[in-house]
């Protein structure tokens, strides 16, 4: 299983399925098995608790698209 994780800030917030938007700076972590399934969680930077972003089944045909995938998400997350 590949994981990737970038840190940014978000002041317009971000949506998670367990507790609503979160703003600040927040990490977020992307893990693909060798399947392809992707996963997406997302947590204040040196918090504990881990939570996802809405969706599921995500599922990439490539695995090198991984770390393209990755770096979309953080930049429109990120962005104001």
């Amino acid at each position: 299983m590949e994981e990737k994780s970038t840190i940014f800030t978000a002041s317009h917030g971000v949506m998670t399925t367990e507790v609503g938007v979160i703003s600040g700076e927040l990490e977020l972590r992307t893990t693909c098995d060798d399947e392809g399934t992707l996963k997406l969680a997302i947590t204040y930077v040196g918090a504990v608790d881990w939570y996802t972003l809405p969706g599921e089944d995500y599922r990439l045909h490539n695995l090198r698209d991984h770390e393209v995938v990755h770096r979309m998400l953080a930049t429109v997350l990120k962005r104001p």
